[in-house]
């Protein structure tokens, strides 16, 4: 009997530890940024967001005091019986275009002191319920350290941990994307694996060439340093002459060249797209200031 006190100890021990150490690695992955009392995370391409309100947990108010969601009461029906607290859950998807579903998970929980908190979930053609499940509990016991989280001056940026101070004037488009004016723009996300990379940067790739934005006048695969890893990049060269474009008439720019990357980055996966235009500062080396700081061109 003592001996099988003993193995289930040290069966929970390792349990323990297993999970300490896969906790530690999702934060290496997940990076974050508050903004206007919302916080948006990136990790394994899935954009997440959680909200906190100070209200009683019921349909109702989980419907209005989120109106931006435009969940309906009605729709707060489905529990994840999994959660051990109060919650509601909604899944959405849109299929647009063909064949990317855009995948949308929403999860309203009641707080330990009480309050309502809303996460969504927001990932193209994966869900990952089991990942979902951990990261509410992690939210709900604000066990996110602040080690995750950006700056929202943009000054700095955590590359895939590494730090890369930024000199310009730099601004957030959203977590993980940044964009300097006349350096260029990219935005990136860290992944467990290299194949849940790549076909995060086929995703983008399939939703930047499905906008009808742009005409595409070159499509190639070019060598790179990425970060230190040598790898290849897909290089595609769009064309605006000619055509109506919000995102070419604020640049002033007539082409745009874009770069997809998945490599492997200090023991984990990035996928990145990075982009520059026609009229930005390009240097010697075929690059923009902001692209030299991660890629170089072989």
């Amino acid at each position: 009997m003592k001996r099988i006190i003993t193995l289930i100890g040290i069966f929970l021990a390792l349990f323990h530890f297993t999970l300490g150490q896969s906790t530690e690695e999702l934060f290496e992955r997940l990076q974050a940024i508050t903004n206007r009392e919302i916080t948006f995370y990136n990790i394994d391409g899935i954009e997440i967001t959680s909200q906190s309100v100070d209200a009683i947990f019921s349909t109702k108010n989980c419907s209005k005091k989120f109106k931006q969601l435009k969940i309906k009461e009605k729709e707060l029906t489905t529990s994840d019986s999994l959660l051990n607290f109060q919650n509601f859950y909604v899944f959405k998807t849109i299929e647009r275009p063909q064949g990317i579903h855009n995948n949308t998970a929403y999860y309203f929980i009641e707080s330990t002191d009480k309050k309502i908190i809303v996460l969504t979930f927001a990932s193209i053609n994966k869900t990952e319920k089991e990942f979902e499940r951990r990261f509410v509990r992690l939210v709900r016991e604000n066990a996110i350290p602040q080690s995750v989280f950006n700056s929202l001056s943009a000054d700095n940026i955590n590359f895939a941990g590494r730090k890369i101070h930024l000199n310009g004037n730099c601004q957030w488009m959203g977590i993980n994307n940044i964009q300097c004016p006349y350096y260029g723009q990219m935005n990136w996300s860290v992944h467990k694996s290299l194949s849940d990379a790549s076909q995060a940067i086929n995703n983008q790739f399939k939703i930047i060439n499905n906008s009808n934005k742009g005409k595409v006048v070159s499509d190639t695969t070019v060598s790179v340093e990425f970060e230190g890893t040598e790898t290849t990049a897909r290089r595609i060269i769009y064309d605006f002459t000619g055509i109506t474009s919000i995102l070419a008439g604020m640049s002033g720019g007539k082409t745009l060249t874009i770069y997809f990357v998945a490599a492997s980055v200090r023991n984990n996966f990035v996928s990145c797209v990075m982009s520059f235009w026609n009229n930005d500062q390009i240097n010697p080396s075929g690059l923009s200031p902001l692209l030299e700081l991660v890629m170089k061109l072989k």
